[in-house]
């Protein structure tokens, strides 16, 4: 024995190969969905009683959303800009609001001297 590998091929607690040792696979139901580029997904799911196929699936090559009718995907979602503190603020208050609110703010500011 010339370097000591009495076990040369083979990792530290692997098992038999093949299928005889490790059972049957279950049967298999593939669905084929496709995104809004057109991409097809072909995941597979074990074929059970009471299967419920999901409607849609994540594409894995574009990340949309993908659905089982090849003409009608479903549409991708819709990306909002990131919008500031003050853009929210903005939606929610008038300008003459935002004024009357200053106004208000800046009189108690001044009633405790704290400005002038």
């Amino acid at each position: 024995m010339a370097g000591g590998n009495a076990i040369r091929g083979s990792r530290v607690g692997a098992g038999p190969m093949g299928e005889a040792e490790r059972g049957d696979a279950a049967p298999r139901v593939f669905v084929s969905y496709w995104c809004a580029n057109g991409h097809q997904t072909r995941p597979s799911f074990a074929e059970e009683p009471g299967l419920a196929v999901p409607e849609t699936w994540d594409c894995p090559r574009c990340g949309f959303p993908a659905g089982q009718d090849e003409a009608n995907p479903p549409a991708p979602p819709k990306v909002e800009p990131y919008k500031t503190h003050l853009a929210y603020v903005k939606e929610r208050r008038s300008d003459a609001d935002g004024k009357a609110i200053l106004d208000e703010a800046l009189a108690t500011l001044r009633e405790r001297k704290l400005i002038q």
